[in-house]
C-alpha cells in the first residue's frame, strides 16, 4: 500500500455536504493520484486549518451556511495571498463566477461538470503552484550561493562554476513531479546527475535505469510497462515492468533520442496522464514514479526533422540541464586525475602512484572526445601497468596519440574538412610551421616537452625552431 503523498503541499476541500466531499476526494485520489487532502464541512474552521497545515490550494463550495464561499475567498485573499483557490458551485451563475474571479479564484466550476474537467482544473492549479515554489526556491539558491545538500553531489568530482549552478538548479526542482531532461555528450556523467536528482527528491522507492538505445517498440513496452499472461507467445506469466519496479522512486531512461515514434506516444501518455498499459491489458495502471531522461543528441533538431514528437519534446523540456563536456571544464582535470588514481589503486590493490608534474599540462592540452569516461579509462590503464615510483606517461601518450589520428581532420582529402579549404591564398611552409608551433605551445601552456610531443618532434628540434622564429 502506497504511503506517499502528492502534491508536496496540502489541498483543502470545503463543502457542507459530506457525501459530495467524500465523493470528490475519492475522485481526485483515484483519477489523479492526489492524496495530500484535507476535508472540512464547516467553513468557519478553514482559517484555523490554514494556519495549522501547509495548504497550497483550497477548493470550496460557493453556498455554505455560516460563512459563504465569497466571504471565505475575501478572507483567504487578505490573510493568505499565496494560497490558490477554486470554486465549485451547485449553480451555474455567470455573475457569481465573475465575482469569484475578481476575488482571486483561479477557476469556477459547476458540480455537474464532467469529472475529467474538474480533475484537470485541479491538476493545472497544482502545476502552477509547483512552478511558483520552484521559482522561489531557485531565487533563494541564487541569492545564497550555497548548496543545501552538498553530500548528495559527492560522487560528482568538480569545482566548476557551471556544474555548481546545475546542482543549485537540481536542488530547486527536487520536489517537482515533472520530468527532468539531461543533455550532454557521452561520458560527461549524465547518470550521476540523475542519481543526485533522485536522492534530492527524498523518494521512498529506488532509481531504476533503462538504456533505450536499440530497443524496438515491443521490447521497450515490455521492459518499461511489463505484460500480462498470454500477451504474446511465450508470455506464460505476468511480468512487472520497470515503471512498476520504480514505484515511489525514479525511472531513468537513458538515450531517449533513440526512442521510436510509437514508443514516444506511450511515454507521452505516461507523462501526461500518469498511467500506462501493460502489454495484453486493457486496464491502465497508475504511476507516480518520477521520470528522468537523458540524451547526447540534439532533440530540438530531431523534433524539427519529424523524428521526435513536438508534444513529447516540450513536455520533457519542463526541467532541463546540460552537462558541459570536460574540455569546457578543464579546471576539474587535476581533481579527476587524483580521484581516478585513488579509485584505480584501490580497485587494483596497488599503492597510489605519484603522477609526473607535466601530466596535468598534457591532459589540459587534450580535448577528451570521450570526456570523463575516457580520462577514467586512461588512468586505469596507466595504473594497471604501473609498478613503482612515478607514474609513466606512456599510456597517456599512447591513448591521446591514437585519438588524434582518428579525430584530426587536418589531412583529409575532403575539401569540406580540409584545414586550408577556406584560405584564398595559401600560407607558405614557413608560415604554416610557425602557426603550428605557436598553437602547440599555447595548448601545452608553454611547456616545450608537451608541445614537442603534440607536434611529433623532439624537444631539441622544437627548441631550435622557437629560437629561429625569435631571431627572425
Amino acid at each position: 500500500m502506497s504511503t506517499s503523498t502528492y502534491p508536496e503541499f496540502g489541498i483543502l476541500i470545503v463543502d457542507d455536504e459530506p457525501a459530495w466531499l467524500h465523493s470528490f476526494s475519492l475522485t481526485l485520489e483515484c483519477f489523479a493520484g492526489i492524496t495530500n487532502l484535507f476535508l472540512c464541512q464547516d467553513s468557519r474552521e478553514v482559517m484555523g486549518m490554514l494556519k495549522m497545515h501547509d495548504i497550497g490550494l483550497v477548493i470550496m463550495d460557493l453556498t455554505m451556511p455560516h460563512l459563504s464561499g465569497e466571504e471565505l475567498l475575501e478572507q483567504i485573499s487578505e490573510h493568505h495571498p499565496g494560497i490558490a483557490t477554486i470554486v465549485i458551485s451547485g449553480m451555474n451563475q455567470v455573475e457569481a463566477a465573475v465575482n469569484c474571479m475578481k476575488l482571486g479564484a483561479l477557476e469556477y466550476f459547476v458540480k455537474t461538470t464532467e469529472e475529467d474537467r474538474l480533475v484537470n482544473g485541479v491538476l493545472r492549479a497544482i502545476r502552477m503552484l509547483e512552478l511558483e515554489r520552484e521559482n522561489r526556491e531557485m531565487s533563494n539558491c541564487m541569492i545564497s550561493g550555497q548548496l543545501k545538500h552538498p553530500d548528495v553531489f559527492a560522487a560528482i568530482v568538480t569545482n566548476d562554476r557551471s556544474m555548481i549552478s546545475i546542482f543549485s538548479y537540481l536542488e530547486a526542482i527536487a520536489k517537482s513531479s515533472q520530468p527532468l531532461l539531461i543533455t550532454g555528450e557521452s561520458g560527461v556523467g549524465k547518470e550521476l546527475i540523475a542519481r543526485a536528482f533522485h536522492a534530492l527528491g527524498g523518494c521512498k522507492g529506488s532509481l531504476v535505469s533503462i538504456n533505450i538505445a536499440g530497443l524496438d517498440d515491443t521490447v521497450f513496452s515490455d521492459t518499461l510497462f511489463g505484460h500480462m499472461r498470454g500477451a504474446f507467445t511465450g508470455a506464460d506469466q505476468v511480468r512487472r515492468g520497470m515503471i512498476e519496479e520504480a514505484a515511489e522512486g525514479t525511472i531513468f531512461l537513458d538515450e531517449i533520442g533513440d526512442l521510436s515514434i510509437s514508443s514516444q506516444v506511450k511515454l507521452l501518455r505516461l507523462l501526461q496522464e500518469g498511467e500506462y498499459f501493460p502489454l495484453g491489458s486493457d486496464v491502465p495502471k497508475k504511476s507516480k514514479a518520477k521520470v528522468v531522461v537523458s540524451t547526447h543528441q540534439n532533440l530540438a533538431a530531431k523534433q524539427a526533422d519529424g523524428a521526435f514528437r513536438h508534444d513529447l519534446y516540450y513536455r520533457l523540456c519542463t526541467h532541463q540541464v546540460h552537462v558541459p563536456p570536460l574540455r569546457d571544464r578543464k579546471g576539474d582535470i587535476p581533481l579527476l586525475l587524483d580521484y581516478f588514481l585513488s579509485e584505480a589503486s584501490r580497485s587494483l590493490k596497488k599503492k597510489k602512484p605519484t603522477p609526473p608534474k607535466e601530466l596535468e599540462q598534457l591532459l589540459a592540452a587534450y580535448n577528451f572526445p570521450g570526456n570523463i569516461r575516457e580520462l577514467q579509462a586512461i588512468v586505469y590503464d596507466a595504473v594497471s601497468s604501473h609498478s613503482e615510483g612515478t607514474l609513466s606517461m606512456k599510456s597517456f601518450h599512447k591513448a591521446m596519440g591514437r585519438a588524434n589520428i582518428v579525430k584530426n581532420p587536418v589531412f583529409s582529402n575532403d575539401s569540406e574538412h580540409n584545414l586550408y579549404s577556406d584560405y584564398q591564398h595559401l600560407p607558405t611552409i614557413r608560415e604554416s610551421v610557425s602557426q603550428l608551433v605557436e598553437e602547440a605551445m599555447a595548448r601545452a601552456s608553454s611547456n616545450q616537452s608537451i608541445a614537442a610531443r603534440l607536434l611529433g618532434i623532439t624537444q631539441s628540434a622544437l627548441c631550435k625552431r622557437l629560437k629561429r622564429d625569435k631571431e627572425t
